[in-house]
């Protein structure tokens, strides 16, 4: 695969946080190449963060493109389901079938 066309990969991170190094090794595992800003203990670069993450209040904040992930378990929802795969244009959604028709379909075979 490509790597050049896959989306850019951004970490929030701030040190000495075991998620944000759980979160980095993750994508290293994957061999996925990600970009860490690191939040400072001097207020450096903390509107910034606020402004991308919608105010969040906890790292890692991973986004994936333009798709904001959240923290290191939201990653390994998103990578457990599928939505990571797809994110990363690495394989095409997978069509659900909604509650509605799954509940129709049942009456239909009687």
């Amino acid at each position: 695969m490509d790597t050049t066309s896959n989306p850019e990969i951004l970490i929030w991170t701030n040190r000495g946080c075991s998620a944000c190094v759980q979160a980095k090794q993750f994508f290293e595992r994957e061999r996925l190449p990600y970009t860490e800003r690191r939040l400072k203990a001097d207020g450096t670069g903390h509107r910034a963060f606020a402004k991308a993450t919608g105010g969040a209040k906890t790292v890692p904040q991973i986004f994936i493109g333009v798709h904001h992930i959240g923290g290191y378990d939201d990653l390994l929802q998103v990578a457990k389901t599928g939505d990571l795969d797809v994110m990363l244009g690495r394989s095409e959604a997978k069509a659900t079938e909604g509650f509605f028709s799954r509940i129709s379909s049942r009456f239909k075979r009687g």
